[in-house]
């Protein structure tokens, strides 16, 4: 059984606190906009599916609670949030098209004027909340697609293996994940010989997060630091790596956790084949390549302390981007849950997808 990072029932909304995991298991309840910011800020939930629908989530519950006589009251209401909520954590693109889609969805409701501000609301939350069928939905699909193309790199024997980097199961998205979807997947087939995770420095995802999700389902697995990925390629004869993305431009170029970029060279280098697993929802058509993603850069102290203890000499300067930047050029595919593409397919998928061509 998967980890449930999301709980929501009735207008109640619950996250799994990861800033305590693997020790503690914890819930954190949000009750409107301002836990949903924080506890996306904080990285008490992380992945951007995730952050995405959280976000959105907590907009609802928070309406739920109020009654709307002014649809125009309603729909600047929305807006404003959506946008507060976006600024919790730019890079992750996920939450900026909810958040346009959802403004969209408000203007033409006011627009209506068959629909009272009470139906506006209930409209809306009905579209928030069909968000995280969307999302077990498309984690599916997507794993389904990534296990199929990855078997084809398979060893001699049959079996795969396989190294991810950061966290992008369960904990990362209402599902069963998307790279760690794919290795879940691959696992059920009997097809996974092992998967080896990167720490994931210096917020530890991998150590704290993907490594737990392997544990708690028994998949054959093993920790590594991040400085270990080109001896582990030199010396294991990798099948592959699958990864997640936090924002895929349109030429294919990705944003991924610090880190995603070095191992890609490597994979470039040893001939390992490298997979960004990401639903469409995170590839942001607007920008046409990584150059202009911003990154966001985190506190030092994510770097130079370990709950509180401190690491690293004081008053050292840090430097703490929390994403970098994958050239298309070195990802062999993107794996969506409307199946597989080379990086520079993606434009024409989504013109194929807006002509009506399937």
């Amino acid at each position: 059984m998967t980890l449930k990072s999301i709980k929501y029932e009735n207008g109640k909304l619950e996250v799994l606190d990861q800033l305590l995991l693997p020790v503690k298991s914890s819930y954190v309840n949000v009750l409107g906009v301002e836990d949903g910011w924080r506890v996306i800020n904080k990285m008490q939930v992380r992945g951007a599916p995730a952050i995405a629908i959280v976000g959105c989530l907590s907009l609802a519950v928070e309406l739920q609670r109020e009654i709307f006589d002014d649809k125009k009251i309603l729909r600047q209401e929305v807006e404003g949030k959506l946008n507060y909520l976006v600024s919790a954590r730019p890079t992750a693109v996920n939450m900026k098209l909810a958040a346009d889609d959802l403004i969209s969805l408000v203007n033409d409701l006011d627009k209506d004027e068959s629909v009272t501000a009470e139906g506006m609301k209930s409209r809306f939350v009905e579209a928030i909340e069909a968000m995280l069928q969307k999302d077990l939905a498309d984690n599916e699909a997507l794993s389904n697609a990534g296990a199929k193309v990855l078997l084809t790199h398979c060893q001699a024997d049959g079996m795969l293996r396989l190294l991810t980097h950061c966290n992008t199961g369960s904990l990362a998205t209402c599902g069963i994940g998307t790279a760690l979807g794919v290795i879940r997947s691959l696992h059920s087939l009997g097809r996974l010989e092992h998967v080896y995770c990167t720490e994931t420095r210096p917020y530890n995802q991998g150590a704290r997060l993907t490594a737990y999700e392997l544990v708690h389902e028994k998949i054959p697995s093993t920790l590594i630091c991040d400085s270990m990925v080109a001896a582990l390629m030199r010396s294991r004869n990798m099948s592959g790596v699958v990864v997640g993305a936090d924002r895929v431009a349109a030429n294919g170029d990705t944003a991924n956790k610090i880190g995603t970029y070095q191992i890609a060279v490597l994979a470039k280098h040893h001939g390992v084949p490298f997979y960004v697993a990401a639903p469409m929802t995170s590839i942001d058509f607007s920008i046409p390549s990584g150059d202009h993603i911003v990154i966001e850069e985190r506190p030092a102290r994510e770097m130079t302390h370990i709950g509180e203890h401190q690491i690293a000499a004081a008053g050292i300067n840090c430097w703490n981007p929390a994403f970098d930047v994958t050239p298309a050029h070195l990802i062999t595919g993107i794996i969506t849950e409307k199946g597989v593409f080379l990086p520079k397919e993606l434009a024409q998928k989504r013109l194929d997808d807006t002509n009506g061509n399937r």
